[in-house]
């Protein structure tokens, strides 16, 4: 028995739990796979893709987990555990190649978008699929995401077109490196 599902627990420090899939939107930093895809294509920059590109993930729109989690807060049962999903799985391919359409069509470049797509070696260990299941969110509190992918991205991009004051500084300061490669002096900070 864990701690959380003793019964004493549960009344002394009504917890709930929620998890949830890969989160999308504004605000997303741009190391992660979404905004330096859109930047990278903004500024013609080549669009790096792990392997083949058939990584599987589900994508959920930040303010679709948002609306979760407030539910979650309010009517949530203490001792459970929600998991919150988008119902929108993809290949990071299917990703990369949907930013390309709607950039393409946002902004036009001499050239498409996708033809930027160079795939690269797959990071060791890299997790084939990350899946979840949302039906209990569903069917006990109603939830339901309001966004799909296309929808969701289409936003994202649009955030991102419009918010260079907010990624710009970010950008400069990793130049699209990866934290977790950069040097262990170099103090990466956030604007306000």
């Amino acid at each position: 028995m864990t701690l959380l599902s003793h019964p004493d627990c549960r009344a002394a420090l009504p917890v709930v739990v929620s998890n949830c899939s890969n989160n999308y939107g504004p605000y997303h930093f741009p190391e992660e796979l979404i905004p330096l895809t859109i930047l990278n294509a903004l500024a013609g920059r080549k669009l790096p893709v792990y392997g083949k590109g058939d990584n599987i993930r589900d994508w959920l729109y930040v303010d679709d987990h948002v609306r979760a989690l407030d539910l979650i807060i309010e009517r949530g049962e203490p001792g459970e555990t929600y998991n919150v999903g988008g119902r929108n799985e993809r290949t990071n391919i299917e990703v990369v190649r949907r930013i390309c359409a709607v950039l393409d069509e946002l902004v036009p470049a001499g050239s498409p978008r996708e033809g930027l797509i160079e795939f690269v070696t797959d990071r060791p260990g890299h997790d084939a699929r990350y899946a979840i299941d949302a039906t209990k969110l569903e069917n006990e509190l109603g939830w339901r995401a309001q966004e799909n992918f296309d929808s969701g991205i289409e936003k994202t991009v649009r955030w991102f077109l419009e918010n260079q004051w907010w990624w710009q500084p970010l950008r400069e300061q990793y130049d699209g490196q990866r934290l977790g490669l950069a040097s262990a002096s170099t103090a990466y900070t956030v604007p306000a």
